[in-house]
């Protein structure tokens, strides 16, 4: 497995749409794979392959709980109901943080890692990090739900920090090194 770059506000790639995934393939699981051992090291809960600079149709997500780490590939929202606000981060906009609505509860369709079709009914924060990965699988950012207020400040405060990141681009390995030792 192999820790993979991600790509931060600014790099075009977060903005395109995926393709789908036509074949579960050793590729595409060995995308999977690194995408979770990026994602955990990040410290996150979720990742989408635009995150990593990748076009293909994939998100994983780990929120810890009775469903266990979700490889989704080719994944689509078939129901919502309800609504709910709550804070919301993201490993391509590192720092920036802000409440944002979704659907409460939501039931995804998709491929495991093994190309089997799943379903996950989702409610609380597994139901916020699915719809927030499938927004990354078509462009959209979780700031793109924010009113033109909160979106103008997130945005100042990301023009303070985008320097950290040259070329768009955030190395977990550079971020490692410059933690003290005690926080691994």
């Amino acid at each position: 497995m192999s820790v993979l770059e991600i790509r931060v506000l600014g790099d075009p790639v977060l903005r395109k749409e995926t393709k789908p995934v036509e074949a579960v393939t050793d590729d595409v699981r060995r995308l999977i794979d690194d995408m979770f051992e990026t994602m955990r090291l990040a410290k996150g809960i979720g990742l989408a392959a635009p995150q990593v600079g990748r076009i293909e149709r994939v998100a994983v997500i780990d929120v810890r709980d009775s469903h266990g780490p979700l490889a989704l590939v080719n994944p689509e929202i078939v129901e919502r109901d309800g609504s709910i606000k709550g804070e919301e981060g993201c490993l391509s906009i590192p720092d920036v943080y802000d409440d944002v609505e979704r659907s409460a509860t939501v039931v995804v369709r998709a491929l495991d890692r093994s190309g089997a079709p799943i379903t996950v009914e989702a409610e609380d924060l597994l139901a916020r990090c699915l719809q927030h990965e499938i927004d990354h699988l078509f462009g959209k950012l979780f700031i793109d739900h924010l009113s033109v207020l909160k979106r103008r400040t997130a945005l100042a405060k990301w023009a303070e920090m985008r320097d950290k990141y040259p070329g768009f681009v955030r190395r977990l390995s550079d971020e490692a090194t410059e933690r003290p030792a005690e926080e691994f």
